[in-house]
């Protein structure tokens, strides 16, 4: 279906809080600007930001419209299900996740968010914290100084064995195995999907892509109905989240089915795996570059914590480590990429957005913008700390970072992915520094934003 940029143009030349309505690049005939976007779609956003806050472009067919002002960017967000509604992510988004809360739209997304939201409550992230912790103590113990390490390999297995317990209540290596691997597959396959020629063409054209994600979600649904299957019949006031979800009720007294629960079982396991595993890799890379960063984390983690490994309640405490967290997800947002379709009555900026029109917004481009940061590509954890009189660092302005989304369909797994990130950086950087081979990595975005190659480190003890 084509959409339209927006309203008429008398209304479109309307002046909305300063920001105009300005048109993108040319393009070309027919693909529109889909060559500059599936080159480099980060910089293409970036691109659109230093034209406007309000920029049209054309995907395909289609015209679309680009928000990067943080008031926008929250008008947007905060809209959704009210006069914006969540748009189809594509066939390759629905063969993995599939009628989950992330795709789910009105009735159905408020009775799953209702049944999931429990399982990942701070009562609950809080009974996972020690699995956590334990799974990277695990990994850390493993490690001599010297040793050399592919960072990705070594934070993926992690976060993957941590996804696996949490969620599923074991560790088997053919559990971690068979689905982080077909998670691999899956991302990657999403990712050329979703900046390729697969983000116009019809569901139902076969492509070489499209069948390898069908196949590696075969191995995914096989692995979760065989676990299920095992958690049936057995003990529900188990801490994993499997359990939980097997519990859980509506209003109605009816639980999830089989297929929902497979669906959110997935999706819990893409947010709890795959945007750990993207924000720890950045992590140490932004700090292998930053030696004074790395140096204020060690400090943090020996007064705190000193000769022991952290626990949940250590979180409070850690204020630097959150802040190195934060800042890591500033520059490198493991999502990067907003979109919700307008509907009746829909407004940005106080003027109207034509009903049927698509709107994107990038926390890539939000979040490197110097008119929201100063040294907007400085890695400086500081700007995220209060100063002595307790008034912030940097007066950062709501939705100029907005990680994992925001308003009504903000990622239920936040404070899940927060603690897991900061409670395993805590055990690793307390004992080990990672040296990387010299080098730019440049971020690959697919569901996550990925290196662009390996990223070797050597492994030096504290």
């Amino acid at each position: 279906m084509t959409t339209h940029a927006g309203p008429p143009a008398d209304a479109e030349a309307r002046e909305a809080d300063g920001r105009r309505r300005v048109p993108g690049p040319r393009g070309v005939p027919v693909l529109g600007n889909m060559p500059e976007f599936g080159k480099d779609p980060l910089a293409f956003f970036e691109q659109l930001r230093g034209r406007g806050d309000f920029v049209r472009w054309r995907f395909g067919p289609s015209e679309m419209l680009f928000v990067a002002h943080p008031e926008t960017v929250g008008e947007l967000l905060t809209e959704v299900e009210r006069t914006f509604d969540q748009p189809d992510l594509g066939i390759a988004v629905r063969t993995l996740l599939g009628d989950g809360v992330v795709v789910a739209k009105g009735a159905d997304w408020r009775r799953k968010r209702s049944l999931v939201q429990p399982s990942v409550r701070p009562r609950q992230v809080k009974s996972y914290a020690a699995t956590m912790a334990e799974c990277a103590v695990a990994l850390a113990e493993r490690w001599t100084d010297g040793q050399r390490v592919d960072v990705k390999r070594e934070m993926t297995g992690l976060t993957q064995l941590i996804a696996v317990r949490t969620i599923f209540g074991t560790d088997t290596a053919a559990d971690v195995e068979a689905i982080g691997q077909a998670m691999d597959v899956a991302q990657r396959e999403i990712g050329d999907e979703f900046s390729g020629l697969g983000g116009i063409l019809p569901d139902w054209v076969p492509t070489r892509g499209r069948a390898r994600i069908k196949r590696a979600v075969a191995v995914i649904d096989n692995e979760v109905a065989r676990v299920v299957a095992r958690h049936r019949g057995g003990d529900t006031e188990r801490p994993d989240l499997l359990s939980r979800l097997l519990a859980a009720r509506d209003e109605t007294g009816a639980p999830l089915s089989d297929r929902e629960i497979r669906d959110e079982t997935v999706t819990l396991y893409v947010g709890g795996h795959e945007t750990t595993s993207s924000t720890l890799l950045w992590a140490w890379y932004l700090l292998a570059h930053n030696p004074r960063v790395a140096d204020a984390l060690g400090e943090e983690l020996d007064r705190v914590l000193g000769d022991r490994d952290p626990g949940f309640d250590d979180f409070t405490e850690l204020a630097y480590t959150q802040a190195v967290v934060k800042e890591t997800l500033r520059l490198y947002p493991a999502i990067w990429l907003t979109t919700a379709i307008a509907k009746e009555g829909a407004t940005l900026g106080g003027a109207p957005v034509r009903p049927g029109t698509r709107v994107w917004s990038s926390q890539w481009a939000t979040h490197r913008d110097g008119r929201w940061y100063r040294d907007p590509l400085e890695f400086r954890p500081e700007r995220w700390l209060a100063q002595a009189d307790g008034t912030p660092a940097e007066d950062i302005p709501e939705y100029a970072w907005f990680p994992f989304g925001g308003g009504p369909r903000v990622c239920l797994g936040t404070r899940f992915a927060m603690v897991e990130a900061v409670l395993v950086l805590a055990v690793i950087a307390r004992r080990f520094r990672l040296d990387l081979d010299p080098g730019e990595i440049r971020p690959v975005p697919s569901l996550t934003l990925q290196p662009d190659r390996e990223v070797l480190a050597t492994v030096r003890k504290r």
